[in-house]
């Protein structure tokens, strides 16, 4: 796709995010809109390797939302790839839907994993690319990552098996959008240099802004092209990218807009 398309995409995913959160009353807006354009890139930019005809196959691309909370960004990607009907969207946390508060992978169809306990998703992630080494499979696993995760020790463990096993058919991407819960992530726990210390790590590490759609296609390929160790992407984001009163406010994390607010936020993102 071109990247005037890509990013329609991405504001058509924006919309399907507030809108659904709205409707279920409950969710994640802060996250899930920073992801946005990631993960618009990623499944509709030539990327990855899925057939929503068939969302078992086994030479398909993998990819595991570590964290699983900003589940809205994943459905809407999904539905607008056609793994199911886009109408699912508005039934959002409902007893008995298919889009669980957090990714159910038995329930949702493209769901690689289950997620939700943060700090986890890199460690699956090794074990898929392992196993698909072992079988001589040419299939890559992408994992999205919360900065606010990053303070998981079980990250770092992950990223250094990854880097020991030398898994170039990882490739992790950072939400880097500096706030969490209840605060920046620099007031929380600070990081210090992000970049620096994957570098350090034995990651190949490709820093961009994560709202450029030709940064991030170019990202994804440089990632898929480099040999030997696994990548990490930088996204510098913004959290609540696209709607003002959301952006940078740690307050839109797990808060769901009223109807008013939710108007408000559609004609923005330019629905």
């Amino acid at each position: 796709m071109e990247i005037k398309e890509l990013k329609a995409i991405a504001r058509t995913v924006r919309c399907d995010i507030v809108k659904m959160i709205n409707i279920a009353g409950s969710g994640h807006p802060g996250g899930s809109l920073s992801a946005a354009d990631l993960l618009a890139g990623l499944y509709f930019g030539g990327i990855m390797k899925v057939d929503p005809k068939n969302p078992d196959w086994e030479d398909r691309d993998r990819f595991i939302l570590s964290k699983g909370h900003v589940a809205p960004v994943i459905y809407s990607v999904l539905a607008r790839k056609g793994f199911f009907p886009v109408e699912e969207l508005w039934t959002l946390r409902r007893f008995g839907s298919i889009l669980q508060g957090h990714p159910h992978k038995q329930s949702t169809p493209g769901l690689d994993c289950s997620s939700g306990s943060l700090g986890q998703g890199l460690s699956i992630t090794n074990g898929i690319a392992i196993a698909m080494k072992k079988q001589n499979r040419d299939v890559r696993v992408y994992c999205m990552i919360g900065d606010g995760e990053l303070d998981e020790g079980q990250i770092w463990e992950a990223v250094m098996t990854a880097a020991q096993h030398k898994l170039d058919n990882v490739c992790a991407i950072v939400d880097y959008n500096h706030v969490q819960l209840d605060g920046t992530t620099e007031e929380i726990k600070d990081m210090g240099d992000l970049v620096q210390k994957w570098h350090d790590f034995g990651w190949n590490v490709i820093e961009l802004d994560g709202h450029d759609m030709a940064q991030i296609v170019k990202a994804y390929e440089m990632a898929a092209a480099f040999k030997g160790k696994p990548s990490v992407l930088i996204a510098n984001t913004v959290k609540g990218k696209g709607v003002s009163f959301m952006e940078n406010d740690c307050n839109w994390h797990g808060t769901a807009p009223s109807d008013q607010q939710l108007e408000r936020a559609l004609m923005e993102i330019g629905a």
